[in-house]
């Protein structure tokens, strides 16, 4: 896994999972432009425990996590206020702005 911080207000942003014994790892957000910092970790958090309750699955835990925690990244303040919708949509490639 290897990630480079391009500036301090964009970074590329991707996560990993150990479960198992095995590494799950999410897509990669190249270039994420980072709004605010706070709370990413706790969103990141917060969709891999909604993964696993969710689905079961390590690797769509790790991508509703990596996903979630790119979007708070990119919003003010420590909760990303995020849908699900907006968390899928973001898994499946979209853009990691919320779109307001």
């Amino acid at each position: 896994l290897q990630s480079f911080v391009i500036t301090a207000t964009k970074n590329d942003w991707s996560a990993i999972c150990w479960h198992d014994g095995q590494f799950f790892e999410s897509r990669k957000y190249p270039e994420l432009e980072i709004l605010d910092r706070v709370g990413g970790g706790d969103s990141f958090a917060s969709g891999l425990a909604f993964g696993f309750l969710e689905h079961n699955d390590p690797q769509k835990a790790v991508e509703y996590g990596a996903a979630h925690g790119a979007l708070a990244s990119t919003t003010p303040g420590d909760t990303s206020m995020a849908t699900r919708k907006e968390v899928e949509k973001t898994m499946g490639g979209g853009s990691a702005r919320v779109v307001r």
